[in-house]
């Protein structure tokens, strides 16, 4: 639940999302629910050339057991 939490407060930030294929979506997070699933919008693609399908997403539900990892904001960045 810790990690739920704090992925609550980042609500409105900018995050990247990798998924266990090896597909980067950056995207602001909409939402997050306590099995870490997650909704992003105005998403794009980090590799758009190896991913050209994803280029026309923009919003996305990630499912938690598919995420390998999810890089932060960094803290100077406002908040």
């Amino acid at each position: 639940m810790l990690f739920f939490s704090y992925f609550k407060d980042l609500v409105g930030r900018e995050v990247t999302v990798e998924l266990k294929n090896d597909l980067a979506i950056r995207g602001t997070l909409h939402s997050v629910d306590q099995y870490l699933n997650i909704k992003l919008e105005n998403t794009r693609v980090v590799d758009q050339d190896k991913y050209p399908h994803m280029l026309s997403v923009r919003n996305c539900f990630i499912r938690g057991s598919v995420v390998r990892y999810v890089q932060l904001p960094s803290r100077r960045g406002g908040h």
